[in-house]
């Protein structure tokens, strides 16, 4: 077997005494011969088994020794470990040095050699090629910045779409909600709460006002919300794979499934709710019977405590409105899909959530406070009354809805957008949908690199 060239690895003597890649004898030059003593003048010593000379090659040069005015060994038959292609300059795993050998600095052409030199075992392979992006994102688990980064190029890359969408639902909403705070929900009673000398009836009456003012406004807001949810969850797995849609072409995908996105988000609703008043119900107990400041205390750490329970559930079902849209399912099944897709992955859920709200949220606020204190200001009441809860006119209810028309048009994708790409990210992480999605775009050779299926 030593004496296939290429075999032994640089730098070791063949057993047999010929060197890889040599036609005739191996024996240094300067070696005594047969006929010569081993004490002949001039004669190096020897120790037995020595086959080298001391005179060896330069480092990085394992090609066989010539003599003066000798012409090199032509190379062995068998380039070593495979034969190279037709046309390939370079050899397989064979002589040292030369085209296709291990070794050199530079590394023969096509050969196997130093790492980093070219086509050589170190500078050929790059890393993975880089996954297809059909759409917004590449196929392949995404990170933070990238999840960010499509929801944003969803909207700047299919604008007339999500303007449309957030504009009409933003502008309809707004009109309603003006429209009931300045003709119904205004006139109701709610001096009470700023006297300090009302009665327990006036401050019920009062409180009950008030609640019922803000559940309307945020019934109206939650329709909106609802319907902007559904019309953008189609336009970004859409953009996903770089196809655009119309507005009508998302409401006829989204359309069927809107009541039970409406069900789903006012369960969840009720479940906050519900497990909120279950943390302060010992403490309204104890405040109600025994009073104090006890009571007061159990109430604020059962409310905390509670939130916490409230927030996990949320960061769990959080991916339930993506599952419900776009995978068809009902309200159980869509809930059961997000618990799945989240598990084991709740902190980083948790945080992109929360980065894309805070981010949706400061941006907006950054356009609608202008809006609030120039409609205070243009108003009879002006800032002050603004500050200390005055009636709101129709200039300032006009003016501060404008304001919030734009903050919704940018809050709406955003949140919607990344809700819906780090459900793609999941289920690419955990069932490789990236493969699907290469297919459903078209991809048919891609690999899909990147692919972790269970992660």
């Amino acid at each position: 077997m030593n004496d296939t060239p290429g075999w032994a690895s640089p730098g070791s003597a063949p057993s047999d005494g010929r060197e890889p890649g040599a036609s005739g004898p191996a024996e240094p030059a300067d070696r005594p011969g047969p006929d010569q003593p081993a004490d002949q003048p001039g004669a190096e010593p020897t120790s037995p088994g020595t086959k080298w000379s001391k005179e060896q090659p330069p480092p990085g040069q394992w090609s066989a020794p010539t003599g003066p005015g000798q012409a090199p060994p032509p190379p062995p038959p068998h380039q070593g470990w495979g034969t190279p292609p037709p046309g390939h300059p370079g050899g397989g795993y064979g002589g040292p040095g030369g085209p296709g050998g291990y070794g050199g600095q530079g590394g023969g052409p096509g050969g196997y050699g130093a790492p980093g030199g070219p086509s050589g075992w170190g500078g050929g392979w790059g890393g993975p090629p880089p996954a297809a992006k059909p759409g917004v994102i590449p196929l392949r688990p995404l990170g933070v910045g990238e999840i960010l980064d499509g929801a944003v190029s969803t909207m700047r890359t299919y604008w007339r779409t999500v303007l449309s969408i957030c504009l009409t639902v933003a502008i309809v909403t707004e009109i309603v909600v003006v429209l009931l705070q300045g003709l119904v929900l205004d006139n109701t009673s709610t001096e009470a709460l700023d006297d300090p000398d009302a009665t327990l009836s006036e401050l019920g009456d009062a409180l009950t006002d008030t609640t019922i003012n803000s559940g309307v406004i945020f019934l109206i807001s939650l329709i909106g919300t609802v319907l902007a949810t559904a019309l953008l969850t189609t336009v970004t797995s859409r953009a996903v794979l770089g196809r655009p849609v119309t507005t009508g072409e998302a409401w006829r995908d989204a359309r069927p499934q809107v009541a039970k996105l409406f069900g789903l988000i006012v369960l969840l609703l009720l479940i906050v709710t519900g497990i909120l008043l279950a943390g302060m119900v010992p403490g309204l107990l104890v405040t109600a019977t025994a009073g104090g400041e006890a009571g007061v205390a159990l109430t604020v750490l059962g409310f905390m405590a509670a939130a916490v329970v409230a927030i996990w559930l949320m960061v769990r079902f959080s991916l339930a409105s993506p599952a419900l849209m776009l995978e068809k399912q009902g309200i159980k099944k869509a809930m059961g899909r997000s618990i799945k897709l989240v598990r084991g992955s709740w902190w980083r859920v948790f945080g992109i959530q929360l980065l894309a709200a805070v981010i949706a949220n400061v941006v907006a606020s950054i356009i609608v406070l202008p809006f609030a204190f120039l409609a205070a200001a243009l108003d009879g009441n002006g800032v002050s009354g603004l500050l200390e809860g005055g009636d709101l006119g129709w200039t300032f209810l006009v003016i501060s809805g404008i304001g919030s028309v734009i903050g919704s048009m940018i809050t709406f994708p955003i949140t919607a957008g990344v809700t819906v790409l780090l459900y793609i990210d999941r289920r690419i992480r955990r069932e490789a949908l990236d493969l699907e999605l290469a297919r459903a775009a078209g991809l048919h050779d891609s690999g899909a690199p990147g692919t972790t299926p269970g992660s």
